[in-house]
């Protein structure tokens, strides 16, 4: 019986004296056995209990009771314990991967970011965070029974509280935005450091209906500029990257996408910014995407054929961003259609013949290949031999799931592709054969469909040749 299975065993609300009695029972028969015929269990049990009565002990005592400075040292269940931090989640939320993650930590983790599941390594579809409610009742019961008392200054989000003076300087930095140049300059730097540093000012944003205009008025000015070829390429950055930093506010998301000019101007920097600039538009239409109206709304926009353009540059540093907000967009069902109009599935089977980031590529191939014209196009570019070398050469289980989910949709959309699967599956001596006995319980589905449409191609052959 371990140290909380010991204390767990007594009421706390008499367990003081029912700890003393039994550990003076225990002691008793350890000190009073002249043959020391004693077990060990007496042992590790008298241990436990004085363990108990001394944590019992120490949260009746208002000077010692374990508050949250003492609650990093006490001991909690494993399955509270946050991933990221290591310590016991306050505000446990899931990811779009169903990982569970503190909220202060998981935002920290986007915030710096990262495009990924911790975890899992999964690019995560969405940056939505879904409150964990069965943990945390658990967290919150698991607490009262062991006295602990959590302010709600824990169980809240860590935000920075907003002051008069934070109004005040906001207010400042905005209205220098409509000055000079130079003035304009720092004015975008400070608001871009702040956004980053301070989430008190991501909401400001929110409170104020105008502040999101003041901020992309400048770049109005970097327009004629460039045109004039003069870049104030520096301006635009900070700019850019203040949306990013907004974006990632759940709050911010829909007014932040509904300001006429913010798609617009991502486009733009996507097409006309510095490797950084292009990079952080492409990240704030992926935060922003995480809302199936704001899917929509940049769709409407033209904003995938940008990030095709992008993704075709193939730079290393803007493709997660690029591949990430891509997919997260194609969750809409127009917005499939769009890519393939716009080129994506010849410019992602290019890349993953390169084998250039084909864990992300695949992810968006597969879930646009429900769409008729993409199966045709996969289909024309030889597609097939492409997916089945990354099946038989991938050690990912999730890219062999991708892979096979393709070629099921390539053999329900295009009976041509039949022969060409059945040529490769022999050529590289039962690839799908595989996946249908060791893969992902998907893949093990869509290569068993695979196989049942060749072996019944085959029969039909078979019977017309004789």
């Amino acid at each position: 019986m371990g140290k909380m299975d010991a204390l767990s065993a007594w009421d706390p609300g008499s367990g003081l004296s029912e700890l003393k009695k039994e550990l003076q029972r225990l002691v008793g028969t350890i000190a009073g056995d002249e043959d020391d015929d004693y077990t060990l269990e007496t042992i590790d049990r008298a241990r436990d209990t004085l363990l108990a009565l001394r944590d019992l002990r120490t949260r009746r005592s208002p000077c010692h009771s374990p508050s949250q400075k003492h609650l990093r040292s006490f001991p909690y269940p494993e399955e509270f314990r946050c991933p990221l931090s290591k310590e016991m989640m306050r505000d446990p939320v899931i990811v779009s991967t169903g990982q569970t993650y503190d909220r202060v930590s998981i935002q920290k983790w986007l915030m710096a970011g990262n495009r990924t599941c911790p975890q899992t390594q999964q690019v995560l579809s969405d940056t939505v965070l879904t409150p964990n409610n069965l943990v945390r009742q658990m967290v919150s019961k698991w607490c009262r029974t062991q006295g602990i008392q959590l302010s709600d200054s824990v169980t809240l989000t860590d935000v920075d509280s907003i002051t008069d003076s934070d109004r005040d300087f906001f207010s400042i930095l905005l209205s220098r935005l409509s000055s000079s140049i130079p003035e304009q300059k720092e004015a975008a730097k400070e608001l871009r450091l702040l956004t980053k540093r301070k989430p008190s000012f991501r909401v400001l944003f929110g409170e104020s209906p105008d502040a999101i205009s003041q901020l992309l008025n400048p770049l109005s000015s970097v327009r004629c500029d460039l045109q004039a070829g003069i870049a104030h390429l520096d301006l635009q950055e900070d700019v850019i990257t203040t949306l990013l930093n907004l974006s990632i506010q759940d709050n911010n998301k829909k007014f932040v996408a509904e300001t006429p000019s913010v798609i617009p101007l991502l486009m733009e920097a996507l097409r006309s910014g510095t490797i950084a600039t292009r990079s952080n538009a492409a990240a704030a239409l992926f935060t922003l995407s995480a809302l199936d109206s704001n899917k929509a709304l940049i769709g409407n926009c033209g904003a995938l054929r940008p990030l095709i353009d992008l993704l075709e540059e193939g730079h290393p540093l803007v493709m997660n961003d690029v591949a990430s907000a891509i997919f997260n967009l194609c969750i809409n069902h127009e917005n499939r259609a769009r890519a393939v109009r716009e080129g994506a599935v010849g410019v992602i089977l290019s890349k993953i013949e390169k084998r250039s980031h084909v864990d992300e590529l695949l992810a968006i191939l597969a879930i646009i290949s429900n769409h008729q014209k993409a199966v045709e196009e996969m289909g024309e570019l030889g597609a097939v031999p492409c997916l089945m070398g990354v099946m038989r050469e991938t050690s990912c289980a999730r890219n062999k799931e991708n892979c096979v989910a393709i070629l099921h949709a390539i053999c329900l959309g295009d009976r041509r592709s039949l022969k060409d699967i059945r040529e490769e599956e022999e050529k590289l001596c039962g690839a799908i054969l595989e996946v249908s006995r060791s893969g992902t319980s998907r893949a093990k589905r869509k290569a068993a469909g695979i196989l049942k449409r060749l072996n019944r191609a085959m029969a039909i052959n078979l019977t017309h040749t004789a």
